[in-house]
């Protein structure tokens, strides 16, 4: 069966998947380098940031999570 995971690869040319997997022997593998750098926060948090932060960053908000902010 043919499996699709993500990877970076770092300047040194070390592949790091991004999530765990467990095979039974080794096997063989295709890497594709796509032309675009390697994101540190995932892109869907990124694009959401904005759409959130109008939610967020309202008084009910800071009212509603105010009982875990340090006294000030």
């Amino acid at each position: 069966m043919l499996r699709t995971l993500e990877a970076t690869i770092d300047k040194n040319g070390r592949v790091i998947l991004q999530q765990h997997i467990q095979l039974p022997e080794s096997r063989r593998a295709l890497v594709t380098i796509l032309d675009e750098p390697a994101y540190l926060v995932a892109e869907t948090a990124l694009l959401s940031e904005s759409a959130l932060a109008e939610d967020w960053n309202r008084p009910e908000e800071d009212k509603a999570w105010a009982h875990l902010q340090p006294d000030r």
